[in-house]
C-alpha cells in the first residue's frame, strides 16, 4: 500500500478526494485493528481502489449479495470471518419497499425519490426492484432515516421494513440473446453486434467517450473484449458478451451476446 499512487491512479480531482477518503477510511482500520467499511462504489471506483490497496489482506468487496455491481471495501480484522459481512454489525442494510401490486415503479423513480430525500448516492447500493416489492442496499447508518422517512417513489406509496440478507430477491435480468459472427473481439465489433448498429457508429460512441468495460471508461475502439465482460455504452443501454464459442470455417468467431432490455 503506497498513498502516494493516489495521483498516479486518479483521473480527476473527484477522483483523488474519493480515493483520499478510502484510504484513510481503510487504514484506519488497519491501524486500530477494527473493521472499517467505506461508502458504496461503482465498477470503476472500485477498479480504481484494487490499484490503491493491491492484494491488501483482509479486504473484501461487498454489496449485499453476489452479483451486485455497487459495492463497498470493508476491511476484516483477523479475529473476523467473512461472517462479519452480514450479521448484525454488517456496515449495510436490506430494506424492502413493498407496494401495490398493480403499480409499477421503476428503479429510476426509487433513486429519484431517494436523491430527492437528501440521501448520497454513495450511500445507496444496487436497487432491486421486483413486481411487488423493491429490495435496495443502505449503509447502516442512513437505514433508521430511509425507515423513517421514505414514504413513496414516484406517485407510488411504499411500505418499507428492515430484512436479511439472505431474505433478499433479486429479479432475473430481462435479456435478448444474440448469436453473431465477429471478424474480432474489438469493441466497437462487440458494440455493433450487440446493438444492431454500424461498426462506424459503433466507434464513434467508444471514442466520444460514451462507452464503458465492466465499469472503466474505454475510448479505444480495437480495445480487445474478454469472455464475460459487461459493456454499457451511454444513450443505448447495456449489453455481456456472454461466450466466444470458437472459430468457424470461414474463419470468424462464433460469439453469444445479451443485451439487458
Amino acid at each position: 500500500m503506497d498513498r502516494s499512487n493516489i495521483e498516479k491512479i486518479a483521473q480527476s480531482a473527484e477522483d483523488k478526494v474519493l480515493l483520499a477518503k478510502l484510504w484513510d477510511k481503510i487504514n484506519a482500520g488497519l491501524r486500530k485493528n477494527i473493521l472499517s467499511s467505506t461508502c458504496f462504489l461503482s465498477p470503476r471506483e472500485l477498479e480504481m481502489a484494487r490499484f490503491l490497496f493491491g492484494d491488501l489482506e483482509g479486504l473484501h468487496t461487498f454489496g449485499g449479495y453476489a452479483d451486485a455491481e455497487r459495492k463497498m471495501l470493508v476491511y476484516l480484522p483477523d479475529y473476523l470471518d467473512e461472517s462479519a459481512l452480514s450479521d448484525e454489525d454488517s456496515p449495510l442494510i436490506c430494506l424492502r419497499a413493498e407496494f401495490y401490486h398493480g403499480d409499477s415503479p421503476s428503479h429510476r423513480d426509487f433513486l429519484g425519490a431517494l436523491m430527492g430525500a437528501g440521501i448520497g448516492r454513495e450511500t445507496v447500493g444496487d436497487i432491486c426492484v421486483g413486481k411487488e416489492s423493491c429490495d435496495f442496499f443502505v449503509a447502516a447508518e442512513i437505514a433508521p432515516y430511509i425507515e423513517q422517512n421514505f414514504t413513496s417513489a414516484g406517485r407510488t406509496h411504499v411500505r418499507i421494513c428492515r430484512i436479511p440478507l439472505d431474505q433478499v430477491q433479486v429479479p432475473e435480468p430481462e435479456v435478448k440473446e444474440i448469436k453473431d459472427t465477429l471478424a474480432s473481439l474489438r469493441l466497437d465489433s462487440v458494440i455493433s453486434s450487440g446493438f444492431r448498429i454500424g461498426r462506424s457508429l459503433a466507434s464513434q460512441y467508444v471514442t466520444q467517450g460514451k462507452a464503458a468495460i465492466d465499469g472503466l471508461p474505454c475510448e479505444k475502439p480495437d480495445k480487445a473484449v474478454a469472455e464475460g465482460s459487461k459493456i454499457s455504452v451511454r444513450g443505448l443501454g447495456k449489453i455481456k458478451l456472454v461466450s466466444v464459442n470458437g472459430k468457424t470455417k470461414k474463419d470468424r468467431i462464433s460469439v453469444t451476446i445479451h443485451r439487458y432490455v
